[in-house]
C-alpha cells in the first residue's frame, strides 16, 4: 500500500534534520554489523534517499535478521535493518514525549529516568506505603500477560496509535499524515517475510510456538527488540493501566512491560482476589490472556521477587538469576571473554541494593581483591 505523497507539504529541512538526529540516536545503539557500517559510510546520501522515500510515500520496512537468545530468558529476536531503526528512533522522538506525559507514573519500561531499578524501587515504596513500613499486614498480587508481544493485535495497536495522534496533533495536517503513515508501515510490517535466520537454527526447536512470530496468525504479534516495539508495548497497555488504577481504584499498582502488581492491605485482599477475574476479562477484550500459571499472592514480609531482585523488610537483595549471571559474567571477564562494561553494569546495580556480600563472594571466587 503506497503512502501519502508529502512532497512540497513537509518541510524538507525539518525532516532531514530530524532524520539525522534519529540516525545519531540509532548509531549510539549500534552493534557494528555490516548493514550499519554500509549506512554510516554514506550516511548523508542514505538519509537523503530515506527522506525521498518517505516524502514520496514509498518507504517500507526491509527484511531483518531473526535469532534466539537464551538470557535473561529464551526468546526470539528480530533485528531490523539499520535504515528501519532510524525510522524507529524518528517515531520515538516524535511521539514518546507526548505519551510519557500521558502514561501513569508507575509504568516503568522504556521511559527516560525509569527502567528496572526504578521499578524495583517503586515496588518497595508501594509495599512500605501500604504496610506502614511493614507494621500493617499487607499482601501483593503479581500477575503476568501470557505471550504479550506475540498476542498483540496490530489492528488494535494501530487504533491506539491513532488515538494518541488525534490528541497529540488535534488539528491533523501533514505532520499527522506523515506519522500515521510511518506508524502504519512499522506496525503492519510482516517481519517473517524474507527474514534471514541466524544460526544455530536448532535454537528454534524447543522454543514454544506461542513465543515465535513464525507461528502467529496473520495480523498478530510484533517483534521483540526494536525501540518502536518497546514504546508500542507501553502505549497499548496504557488503557489497562488506567482501568486498574482509575476504574478499579488500585493506587499502589505498577507495571514493567507484561509484568504487573497490586499491593493491598490484608483487609482489602478478598476484593483484590475477586478483581483478578475482572482483570482477566478486561485483558481478554484487548486480545490478551492473563497467564493462568503466574498468579502470585503473598505476604510482603516473606519477600517479593520482581525484575531480578527480591524485596524484603530489611532491604533489596539480588535474585537467583542475577546472582548466577553475575558469577558467569565475572568468570568470563576473568578469562578474557567479556568486556568490563558488563561487570560495571552489575556493580552499578549492586550499589543500589544490599549487594556487598554478593560482590565479595563473586570477586573472591574469581580471585579478585576489590574494596566495595
Amino acid at each position: 500500500m503506497r503512502g501519502p505523497n508529502l512532497n512540497g507539504k513537509i518541510d524538507k529541512d525539518w525532516l532531514r534534520h530530524e532524520l539525522f538526529i534519529a540516525f545519531m540516536d540509532a548509531r549510539k545503539r549500534k552493534t557494528n554489523t555490516a548493514d550499519e557500517y554500509k549506512f554510516e559510510v554514506n550516511f548523508a546520501e542514505n538519509i537523503e534517499i530515506l527522506l525521498e522515500d518517505i516524502l514520496n510515500g514509498t518507504y517500507q520496512p526491509s527484511p531483518g535478521v531473526a535469532f534466539v537468545v537464551e538470557k535473561p530468558v529464551k526468546r526470539e529476536i528480530f533485528a531490523a535493518p539499520f535504515r528501519d531503526r532510524v525510522i524507529h528512533h524518528f517515531l520515538y522522538n516524535m511521539c514518546a514525549e507526548w505519551w510519557d506525559r500521558h502514561l501513569i507514573y508507575n509504568s516503568f519500561s522504556c521511559r527516560k529516568g525509569k527502567g528496572t531499578l526504578f521499578g524495583v524501587k517503586r515496588m518497595e515504596h508501594d509495599i512500605r506505603s501500604v504496610s506502614n513500613n511493614y507494621t500493617r499486614p499487607t499482601y501483593i498480587i503479581k500477575l503476568d500477560v501470557q505471550g504479550y508481544f506475540m498476542s498483540l493485535s496490530r489492528e488494535k495497536l494501530f487504533a491506539r496509535i491513532k488515538w494518541g495522534l488525534d490528541r497529540q496533533l488535534p488539528k491533523g495536517g501533514d505532520k499527522y499524515r506523515l506519522l500515521k503513515y510511518l506508524w502504519r508501515e512499522i506496525i503492519f510490517d510482516e517481519p517473517t517475510k524474507g527474514v534471514m535466520k541466524r544460526p544455530p537454527y536448532s535454537a528454534w526447536n524447543d522454543l514454544p510456538n506461542s513465543k515465535s512470530l513464525f507461528h502467529q496468525p496473520k495480523g498478530q504479534g510484533i517483534v521483540i527488540g526494536n525501540l518502536s516495539s518497546q514504546l508500542l508495548s507501553n502505549i497499548f497497555m496504557d488503557s489497562f493501566d488506567r482501568f486498574v488504577t482509575e476504574t478499579l481504584g488500585y493506587k499502589h499498582y505498577g507495571r514493567y512491560v507484561d509484568d504487573f502488581y497490586i499491593v493491598v492491605p490484608k483487609s482489602e485482599l478478598k476484593k483484590a482476589i475477586f478483581d483478578i477475574e475482572t482483570i482477566r476479562k478486561f485483558l481478554a477484550g484487548m486480545g490478551l490472556i492473563l497467564h493462568p500459571n503466574k498468579i502470585y499472592i503473598q505476604d510482603v514480609k516473606k519477600g517479593v521477587a520482581f525484575l531480578g531482585m527480591v524485596i524484603y523488610p530489611f532491604g533489596i537483595v539480588a535474585g537467583k538469576r542475577f546472582k548466577r549471571n553475575f558469577y558467569q559474567a565475572a568468570y568470563s571477564y576473568s578469562q578474557g571473554f567479556k568486556e568490563n562494561e558488563t561487570i560495571v553494569s552489575y556493580m552499578g546495580w549492586l550499589k543500589h541494593i544490599r549487594g556487598k556480600k554478593l560482590c565479595d563472594k563473586v570477586f573472591s571466587a574469581v580471585g579478585w581483591d576489590y574494596q566495595y
